[in-house]
């Protein structure tokens, strides 16, 4: 099965070419025919329990594969840098870089966005939307034939969803601040960076103005990207969302963990290619070499910044103390 699924054998690749740097983990196994595929966790850095940490997530939706390769493009070149960066080795003291590249293994390996089960990891959370969702799209038990199949009710997590739940319960809540970045692409022409929750419009995260002042420091630092940066409620609310379910279990504690959601606007890809339309693949993934290229290297600023962000996080904290960043967060976002 690993030579149908050529981001795992470049998973396998890199970590047995830099065991010197990568500590490697393996989440769980996921039945696949008669093989087992695994679901990795790869770690950079300092594995201290009170040093902050950022984690890169994709591969939860199978179809969308690009969210895969920006993750290991970006981990390749952080361990090319190793190799000479001195800057980068020092910042590796301070800081932990946790990369689980592909979640759904099965799902990539058959083009489909759920799992094996049919089911969406997405929707499959213990959590409930305290509002309308959108019929099926917000996630339902009718059955796995349908899209966005949650699960049976009372049915344990799928193996793919407990592994990274466990992983960011067991080795990310525990840091004193931990930012997470789970790329995933094909809605809309723009790219956009979600915070929860996804399960409310009007109940807005504790961490409200920690994620404005996040959110004004990008633009201030970085002001010619066009990333639109909301809540995910603006756009549609959903039964079992990982993130909230994450997000509330942090709250148990006292320390800081900013889940984010990059969605890549893959409908420009289509809008200058409509014939990739013919491929499943199309709707969520460029398919000519050169757009490719640009999308993997279109990223990579948003993710360094959210490394120097998490690496330098009390610095910028302090701002957000200021109870107007609150009330501007709660007027651009749930006015």
């Amino acid at each position: 099965m690993r030579q149908l699924l050529p981001e795992l054998q470049q998973i396998e690749a890199i970590i047995q070419a830099n065991k010197t740097h990568l500590c490697t983990k393996i989440l769980c196994h996921v039945p696949c025919n008669e093989d087992l595929l695994p679901v990795y966790a790869l770690i950079l850095g300092n594995n201290a329990p009170n040093i902050p940490c950022v984690t890169y997530v994709a591969g939860i939706h199978g179809l969308e594969r690009i969210g895969t390769q920006v993750v290991i493009a970006f981990l390749e070149g952080l361990l090319e840098r190793l190799k000479w960066d001195r800057v980068l080795a020092e910042i590796l003291q301070h800081v932990r870089i946790n990369i689980l590249p592909i979640i759904n293994p099965v799902g990539m390996l058959n083009y489909t966005r759920a799992n094996g089960q049919g089911v969406d990891l997405m929707r499959n959370a213990p959590v409930d939307s305290h509002e309308k969702t959108i019929l099926l799209a917000g996630g339902h038990r009718i059955s796995s034939i349908l899209p966005w199949y949650r699960g049976k009710s009372g049915q344990a997590m799928q193996p793919e969803a407990k592994a990274l739940c466990d992983f960011i319960v067991q080795e990310v809540l525990p840091a004193p601040f931990s930012l997470v970045l789970d790329c995933h692409s094909g809605f809309g022409y723009r790219n956009q960076i979600w915070f929860p929750y996804a399960r409310s419009r009007l109940e807005p995260i504790k961490h409200l103005k920690e994620v404005c002042c996040l959110r004004k420091l990008f633009m201030q630092t970085y002001p010619y990207q066009d990333y639109l940066f909301e809540p995910q409620s603006q756009y549609y609310l959903v039964h079992g969302d990982l993130w909230d379910f994450l997000y509330l279990k942090s709250l148990e504690r006292n320390n800081i963990f900013l889940p984010l959601t990059l969605e890549m606007g893959s409908w420009r890809w289509i809008r200058k290619n409509p014939l990739q339309l013919r491929q499943l693949l199309g709707l969520y993934h460029p398919i000519k070499p050169h757009r490719l290229n640009r999308v993997l290297r279109s990223h990579l600023i948003l993710m360094e910044f959210l490394l120097h962000a998490t690496l330098s996080y009390q610095n910028w904290l302090n701002q957000s103390d200021a109870q107007e960043l609150e009330q501007q967060a709660l007027a651009l976002w749930y006015s």
